[in-house]
């Protein structure tokens, strides 16, 4: 069985390549994918080939194949519909951390069921949304706090979503860009630009990936207050504000990373247990509001160079659609 898959050959450049696929083993199926999501931040620096070295072997997605810069096969956005394997998942549809392919083999332990009711489309967010609740865990807010989300793209915008339903005090998502505020409307989130947001919060998640959010962030937390950093920075190394009054104040800067559950949760859930909590909140249709601009499976090269080059494409997650 053949099968075509996505590959990144030069920044900014990526090719569709024909391959043969292994025939399944006890355990494992075929999948054949209904759509696909393009992580803007992520995949955007590894198109850039702006991986650093020294993190590279961390960096890598669950299925990736070649090595960073280039060529590899990247991505871990699918949603698909198994046509072989053990009886009672043949026909299911199912969310895998697979790159942009459009059949291709796993174990069934790598498949998560999508719920009936969330859309194919909304079932690639799985990912973006594990790595939002991830970040909840780490902020751990608590009753009556006052929180700020700085950074309004695909994470930022699923934490703030995520934590709309916590009974907090406040909740402001600041965003430099005013064209994020009927987004924010959308989702039921009040936007704020940095000049006006509300400072002394009791936790900040910062997802812009910019330094200019970063020290926003630091702003906007109270004293003795803790800074979630969800951003992934890449080979970029930021200027971080740390004079001033960053130590009289004694904030603190915590990073979060999908790669391992939460250390406040890691001893009683696992890795599937928050994938299936991210398809369990995308129930929710206001997460709709996040999916943008895509394009056929075979136009994939050109939305990636469109995405490489700047050029502006809507939406928060271009989605792929696959025959």
């Amino acid at each position: 069985m053949l099968a075509r898959a996505y590959w990144t050959i030069a920044a900014g450049r990526g090719e569709l390549r024909t391959e043969q696929l292994p025939a399944p083993g006890p355990g494992e199926a075929v999948i054949r994918t209904l759509r696909s999501g393009i992580s803007r931040g992520t995949e955007g620096l590894v198109n850039k080939g702006a991986v650093p070295a020294e993190v590279a072997d961390l960096m890598r997605a669950p299925f990736q194949e070649g090595d960073f810069p280039w060529p590899v096969k990247y991505g871990y956005l699918n949603v698909g519909v198994v046509e072989e394997g053990p009886e009672d998942w043949r026909g299911r549809r199912v969310f895998s951390l697979f790159p942009h392919q459009d059949r291709y083999v796993l174990p069934v332990d790598a498949l998560t069921p999508v719920p009936d009711d969330v859309p194919d489309e909304r079932a690639v967010l799985a990912g973006t949304v594990e790595t939002a609740v991830n970040a909840v865990w780490e902020a751990a807010p608590c009753f009556g706090d006052r929180v700020a989300v700085v950074g309004m793209g695909m994470v930022g915008a699923s934490v703030a979503a995520l934590l709309s339903d916590f009974p907090l005090g406040r909740l402001q998502v600041v965003e430099v860009d005013p064209d994020r505020a009927a987004l924010c409307e959308q989702l039921g989130l009040e936007w704020t630009s940095p000049d006006d947001a509300l400072d002394d919060c009791d936790v900040v998640v910062h997802c812009s990936a910019s330094e200019a959010g970063l020290a926003t962030a630091l702003r906007l937390a109270g004293d003795d207050a803790e800074v979630i950093e969800v951003s992934w920075f890449g080979s970029k190394p930021p200027q971080v504000p740390l004079g001033g009054e960053f130590h009289a104040r004694r904030l603190q800067i915590r990073a979060s990373q999908v790669g391992a559950v939460a250390l406040v949760r890691r001893h009683r859930r696992t890795l599937a247990d928050r994938l299936g909590h991210a398809l369990e909140a995308l129930r929710d249709p206001r997460f709709d509001a996040l999916l943008g601009e895509g394009c056929d499976f075979d136009d994939l090269p050109v939305l990636m160079s469109r995405l490489a080059d700047g050029e502006p494409v809507a939406g928060l997650c271009p989605v792929v659609r696959y025959p």
